[in-house]
């Protein structure tokens, strides 16, 4: 890794099948260690329930509410400051249960790449 400094391009934010909306702060193959994202899950919607193959990831919550389930754990609710850690494999997903949007950051070690996600459960209407 070099030294760089990356500006944020808002306008970049995506929506994913898992139901959030993704804003990849720092993701790039010049730093393999580690990727950093801001999720975004608006009232009432619960992701889907997935799992990271070898990527251990951390929720970072920033503002909102929300109530996680993370492997056998029960589930439990979160407020900003809380921090959920997620290793590898581990079966995770996350509700809104607020009234604003559930923001969070997604800190993958090593960085998240489209082929370590994989789906626990079809998407609605399938």
């Amino acid at each position: 890794m070099k030294e760089k400094i990356v500006q944020g391009d808002r306008g970049t934010e995506f929506y994913t099948n898992e139901g959030c909306f993704i804003f990849e702060l720092s993701n790039c193959a010049e730093d393999e260690a580690v990727s950093i994202a801001q999720a975004r899950v608006e009232p009432g919607i619960t992701t889907r329930r997935h799992r990271l193959r070898g990527v251990a990831e951390r929720y970072l919550i920033l503002k909102g509410e929300g109530r996680v389930e993370v492997g056998d754990l029960p589930s439990a609710d979160v407020s900003p400051g809380d921090v959920v850690r997620i290793p590898p494999d581990c079966p995770q997903r996350i509700t809104n249960i607020g009234g604003e949007d559930l923001l969070f950051l997604a800190v993958c070690t090593p960085r998240f790449t489209p082929d370590s996600y994989e789906e626990m459960e079809e998407a609605p209407g399938q």
